[in-house]
């Protein structure tokens, strides 16, 4: 798997930044308030916390998780409360404000491909919004998580048994039972999210999706 460049994982953010508030430009306030595949969060709560990381620096961070006392949840729910807005359009317009940053906290720039990814199917799969992500970007988000521990988001122990393949690119990681599924479909499932039946294929999906 070719290793992307800042610059084209930057690109990539921002394409998909643009294209959530596209997605989202119609929506009604009831729909605002339906629940996302993110537990405990609506499609507001969500688009609140994706303006919050967006505006996020490496310094900014480190200020944020002492204030915080070092509680990832504590600091999100914060910066939640700090960037939801009262009305949809404000808080498309914070979303569109947002859109071409490139700030970062310190971590792996694949972080931003993975907030932008999931996050953006926690919104648009309850609304029953389609979308198409770029598959090489799509991989770089699903390897690093495969890397970060379950308790920090990431999908490292959930699919420590079970071998996973991509049927979209040349992505496969792992050993034991296959799970065969579009990358899209195997970065939600590893980082914790339903994924509708019968999209992951293979003896190791029993594995891979148990509570």
């Amino acid at each position: 798997m070719r290793k992307l460049t800042s610059p084209e994982v930057w690109a990539m953010v921002h394409t998909e930044r643009r294209a959530l508030v596209e997605d989202l430009e119609n929506l009604t306030a009831a729909e605002w308030d339906i629940s996302s595949l993110c537990p405990g969060w609506s499609v507001h709560d969500v688009a609140a916390h994706l303006v919050d990381s967006a505006k996020t620096t490496r310094l900014g961070f480190v200020r944020r998780m002492i204030a915080a006392r070092f509680d990832f949840d504590r600091d999100n729910q914060t910066g939640l409360r700090r960037e939801k807005r009262t009305h949809p359009g404000d808080m498309l317009a914070a979303m569109r404000a947002a859109s071409e940053l490139t700030c970062t906290p310190p971590a792996a720039i694949a972080t931003r491909l993975v907030e932008a990814f999931v996050h953006g199917q926690d919104i648009r799969q309850p609304l029953g919004i389609t979308s198409h992500y770029p598959v090489d970007g799509v991989a770089a988000a699903l390897a690093y998580q495969l890397t970060t521990s379950d308790s920090m988001g990431g999908g490292k122990q959930r699919a420590q048994h079970v071998c996973l393949r991509a049927t979209d690119t040349d992505f496969v990681q792992g050993a034991g039972p296959e799970v065969y599924g579009a990358a899209s479909d195997l970065l939600l499932a590893v980082s914790g999210r339903p994924v509708p039946a019968g999209r992951l294929l293979g003896d190791g999906v029993p594995h891979l999706t148990a509570d």
